[in-house]
């Protein structure tokens, strides 16, 4: 049976493989410390109890069938303050905010709302599915690899010499699968960067516009606070499309509200796209949290525990790779920023192990440290870059307990390359 050349040349996802290795091992009953996914274990990080009985209230009430196609007018109104409140971002609920099933939709609503074929969009790797996104609209993807010196973020100096004719930059902060953030000095640069190459353009001549993924905004450490372009450089308004939502920064993941904003015309045409998908939050979902985002002493209660709670599970891995490489192993970590990812380098290439296989590349690694360490990691080659020693920790489907257990093993799995 023949498919399109389109569903031909789609790039299988790595970390499903990964998934699979580790299923496979727990079926037979071995403990995997699986830090491969961007999600969370439910039973460690439940959503908020308020929003919880919100929801459950909701399907109480029958809010059951089809929500309008921008989303249920109380949540985009909710969703106004919220970022008004929080982020000091005046967006209006009527026209320039857009609900979906999570982020995705919107991800790819964005793509398709300015985005044709032949298209420049321009990213940096490592870096989640824009990579699969520019190839489902036969972009011509400008993957721009940025290095551990610059925490894996794009500078205005990377982006240059490629912004001329490009419809798109899309980028992250903080940073799937990196857990780092711009500073604000760094995404300034990249907003004036931005601002100038439109004022060079032509009348009638596609602007420039930035995708600013912000999924993880709430969840910084310390002294990281989150910096977004609008607030930086007002100007950045009429090119900057938000995508945001609750997935992560209230463990509500299946609980799929996402929302988007940004200028209106793209708004209205991204609205009309997730249309045709179908892609909508579910409406009793909508409307729960229409009422959780305005209970502000509640949100701020569950934050402020959440955030401890990740936060200590991010500092016992990081502090246990430090410790290894304190005692000569050849590992090395970024300190945590912010989302619920932890930046690992194993540079354990070209070794051998005990049974004699080479590890060649990232892949090979990380399947041995499933093998003898019981621990799944995720390499950045799954994020679009050439294969190197750098790996995503993911710690949301793990307790604190379950990775501070695991790290004797993986410093013995280390001990026995060759």
């Amino acid at each position: 049976m023949k498919v399109s050349v389109l569903a031909s040349t789609l790039i299988g996802s790595e970390i499903i493989k990964i998934a699979g290795e580790v299923n496979e091992m727990k079926s037979k009953g071995v403990q995997v410390a699986n830090l491969t996914i961007g999600d969370f274990d439910s039973n460690v990080y439940p959503i908020p109890q308020e929003l919880k009985q919100y929801i459950v209230d909701a399907y109480a009430e029958n809010q059951t069938n089809y929500p309008p196609a921008d989303g249920v007018m109380a949540l985009r109104e909710s969703v106004s303050r919220f970022l008004k409140d929080r982020m000091g971002l005046d967006y209006a609920a009527k026209n320039e905010i857009l609900i979906s099933g999570g982020s995705r939709p919107l991800i790819y609503g964005t793509f398709l709302s300015i985005v044709d074929p032949g298209d420049k969009v321009i990213f940096p790797i490592p870096s989640w599915n824009n990579n699969h996104y520019a190839h489902l609209l036969s972009a011509d993807a400008v993957a721009l690899p940025v290095s551990a010196e610059n925490n894996f973020l794009p500078t205005a100096a990377d982006l240059t010499p490629h912004v001329k004719g490009a419809t798109l930059i899309a980028v992250c902060s903080p940073l799937n699968p990196t857990g780092t953030m711009f500073s604000e000095p760094a995404l300034k640069e990249i907003c004036q960067l931005i601002v100038d190459e439109n004022k060079s353009r032509k009348e009638g001549e596609k602007p420039l516009y930035l995708m600013y993924d912000q999924m993880y905004a709430h969840l910084t450490y310390g002294e990281h606070e989150h910096v977004n372009p609008v607030s930086l450089m007002p100007e950045m308004r009429d090119y900057t499309i938000f995508i945001d939502g609750s997935s992560k920064c209230f463990a509500a993941t299946g609980v799929r509200v996402g929302w988007g904003f940004g200028p209106a015309e793209v708004m209205d045409k991204m609205k009309a796209i997730i249309g045709h998908m179908g892609a909508w939050a579910p409406k009793a979902e909508q409307v729960a949290m229409a009422k959780y985002l305005d209970q502000k002493d509640a949100v701020n209660t569950f934050l402020a525990s959440f955030k401890a709670k990740i936060k200590l599970s991010l500092d016992a891995l990081y502090e246990g790779i430090i410790s290894l490489k304190n005692e000569g192993f050849a590992v090395d970590a970024i300190e945590p920023m912010g989302a619920l990812y932890l930046s690992l380098k194993i540079d354990y290439l070209g070794k051998t192990t005990p049974d004699g296989q080479l590890l060649q590349k990232s892949t090979d690694l990380n399947f041995y440290l499933i093998r003898e360490a019981n621990v799944a990691l995720v390499p950045f080659s799954s994020f679009g870059t050439n294969d190197m020693c750098w790996f995503r920790a993911s710690v949301g489907a793990c307790s604190r307990e379950e990775i501070v257990s695991k790290l004797p093993a993986l410093r013995e799995a280390l001990s026995k390359l060759a």
